[in-house]
């Protein structure tokens, strides 16, 4: 694995930074995080979202046929590091990441033309039907039914923790369309007009109070059957076709970066007891102990990504490491995103607890929301369990059960 960049990947990387660091200036005041609670933040991320289609930055790994500049996993890994260490929203994660990759490998012509060009220019935002309250990473156990009636399915149950869903215009899901099949077999994959009647939303909220998760409810919900990705019965199989995109978390790592460096700088800054935090040599040790984490972190990410790029070049087994590797970096950052919410809380003490609207919060009460959140990060995305029976599996070769 070579460290170096090119002078054209350093030359593209500026060009990221210059980009997004004026962009953010234009960012609500209390920050462009929270885009699916804070009507502020949403508008901005669709202004960003239009901006990146512009320049074609959302669609860059995509096939030049659909509007993609077919740009290799590193330079992509360069966009995703910059825009996350900035904190900017703009790319609508289930939409760019998640289904383009799928209607890539698994949709027809006319699906890929239907929703590949909004996408790309940042019109059209997308939420994903997945879990339900009794499949989540256990998903082949979901129960949601799909029967088919003339051209249309009419699909009845429910999702839950469904990310985005009161802000997006349409929803990917899997639902069962053979109840005599068990387990992934007799799962179809949909595409879902969030104005549809018969659906319906109630909303989920965080510990901190924020809006981000939602429950859905399909009540003869009708779909067109043009909208079935795939075959019939083979839906889980078409959900697995999401590889060919950059999955190293190295937004996650640079995020955390980012936070790190802010936390650092405050105890720079703030003294307790008449000294600064960086000089108490037990602030000084937590902080050391982050920065060589965060930065083993990155050179993960950056060995996930190094791998993706050779899968082409060597096939299937490059394709397994690079699924491990990037299953052992998401083990890696969510705990490391929980180390540092509550190594950031301890530090802060008990300003730690002031919420981001008060004057007397240290660093826009970052670390007041991040300490609630952080707990599911061990949860969304994978559970870490399931990432470590991938790690022991795949990567170890370990027996089930072992």
């Amino acid at each position: 694995m070579d460290f170096q960049f090119t002078p054209e990947q350093m030359a593209l990387r500026k060009e990221f930074e210059d980009f997004f660091r004026d962009e953010m200036q234009k960012a609500p005041p209390l920050g462009a995080e929270n885009i699916y609670d804070n009507d502020e933040a949403w508008d901005f991320h669709c202004y960003l979202a239009r901006r990146l289609g512009e320049k074609g930055w959302i669609s860059r790994p995509w096939p030049k046929a659909y509007g993609g500049q077919e740009a290799p996993i590193l330079e992509q890994l360069l966009f995703n590091e910059v825009k996350a260490y900035h904190r900017a929203p703009g790319i609508d994660i289930q939409g760019v990441c998640m289904l383009a990759p799928t209607l890539l490998a698994s949709g027809n012509e006319e699906q890929k033309q239907q929703h590949l060009p909004p996408i790309a220019r940042g019109e059209m935002m997308w939420c994903q039907g997945w879990s339900e309250p009794n499949a989540g990473s256990d998903l082949a156990s979901l129960t949601t039914r799909a029967v088919r009636q003339g051209d249309h399915y009419v699909i009845n149950g429910q999702k839950t923790w469904t990310s985005g869903a009161h802000r997006a215009q349409w929803c990917f899901m899997m639902a069962r369309t053979d109840p005599n099949q068990t387990r992934h077999r007799g799962l179809s994959f949909f595409l879902v007009d969030m104005k549809t009647p018969g659906l319906k939303l109630r909303p989920v909220l965080g510990l901190n109070g924020t809006h981000m998760f939602n429950e859905m409810f399909f009540d003869d919900v009708r779909v067109p059957a043009v909208n079935l990705v795939g075959e019939e019965n083979r839906g889980w199989y078409v959900s697995l076709m999401t590889m060919n995109f950059e999955r190293s978390s190295i937004g996650f790592m640079a995020e955390a970066k980012r936070n790190l460096e802010e936390l650092i700088q405050f105890c720079r800054e703030t003294k307790r007891n008449g000294q600064l935090l960086a000089d108490n040599p037990a602030v000084r040790s937590i902080l050391a102990q982050l920065v060589i984490e965060v930065e083993v972190g990155i050179a993960l990410s950056y060995r996930v990504a190094w791998l993706q790029g050779k899968v082409d070049e060597k096939g299937m087994e490059m394709a397994i490491q690079a699924a491990v590797v990037a299953s052992a970096g998401k083990v890696y950052g969510s705990e490391l995103g929980q180390r540092l919410s509550y190594a950031g809380c301890r530090i802060l003490g008990l300003y730690s607890q002031v919420k981001a609207d008060s004057k007397w919060a240290p660093l826009k009460g970052r670390f007041e929301s991040s300490y609630q959140e952080c707990v599911s990060l061990n949860m969304g995305g994978g559970t870490s369990e399931i990432m470590r029976n991938v790690i022991a599996l795949r990567g170890l070769d370990m027996p089930k059960g072992a």
